[in-house]
């Protein structure tokens, strides 16, 4: 297992595309958190239900802050992803297990290995929101909180769950293994398909059971809040289920595609 989770980790760093979204990240979340620190600070309150929420100054920067699990995890869990469909892509998939013969060792170490990039992007990620969003905060003359116990806890949990979301790439990159489609589909569930079907279920009493256990309801649970929930828009599991949940759904895509994918005769 050493032998070929050190292999798949030199894979993972040896290309440029993960520097490349890990910039793109880091860009994306800083320029999220200054718009969102700067507009949930005009007084202006949100609208859950079709009722003003009023949220507090603790509830805006947990909002700020946790907008990298609740918005920005899509990086992580693409390079997860692109770490088993790239070997499809490029063919490179006959040398990977012609190195390391027994599937489920090699799976194991893509799954491990991962890991270690996806608490890169969390960390980068994160430091990249939580930088931003207490900058644009105390230059409007607003509490960053950084000191409180419960707002460091937060940090650390959405680094956390965006460590976590490389697994869950990684899973379904080797559930489907066509690089297009796997981004397109990613892309597709994480901006439309599931905040479309949170909405949805949350005017549903029966939906309200079911929306949290969705993958990125649990992943904003291992944060502790997120922008959905923070203003009453949505409810949460704990952070510990939550992490259950989502690493749940990592080794079910990937024992599925275990028992599929890298079952069948690969050339």
């Amino acid at each position: 297992m050493r032998a070929a989770l050190t292999t798949e980790y030199r894979k993972l760093v040896t290309t440029r595309l993960w520097w490349i979204l890990l910039i793109a990240m880091a860009v994306y979340m800083a320029f999220l958190a200054a718009v969102m620190a700067w507009s949930l600070t005009q007084g202006g309150d949100m609208t859950a239900g079709g009722e003003d929420v009023a949220l507090t100054g603790g509830e805006v920067t947990r909002m700020v802050y946790t907008l990298a699990p609740s918005l920005g995890y899509v990086f992580p869990l693409i390079v997860g992803a692109l770490a088993m469909t790239g070997e499809f892509r490029h063919q490179t998939i006959t040398p990977t297990l012609l190195a390391e013969p027994r599937r489920t060792v090699m799976l194991g170490g893509k799954l491990l290995s991962s890991a270690v990039l996806g608490l890169v992007f969390g960390v980068v990620g994160t430091l990249a929101t939580v930088a931003t969003g207490a900058a644009v905060l105390a230059a409007l003359g607003e509490p960053t909180y950084l000191g409180e116990s419960d707002v460091q806890r937060t940090i650390v949990l959405s680094v956390v769950a965006l460590t976590v979301w490389a697994v869950v790439g990684v899973g379904f990159g080797t559930l489907l293994t066509n690089q297009v489609a796997a981004i397109v589909v990613l892309l597709a569930f994480t901006q439309f398909v599931e905040p479309v079907l949170r909405v949805v279920l949350g005017f549903a009493s029966w939906g309200n059971g079911i929306a949290p256990y969705l993958p990125g309801a649990a992943g904003e649970a291992v944060a502790g809040t997120s922008f959905y929930s923070a203003g009453g828009l949505s409810d949460l599991l704990q952070p510990w289920q939550g992490f259950l949940v989502l690493v749940g759904y990592a080794l079910v895509f990937a024992a599925i595609g275990r028992m599929t994918t890298l079952r069948r005769d690969i050339t």
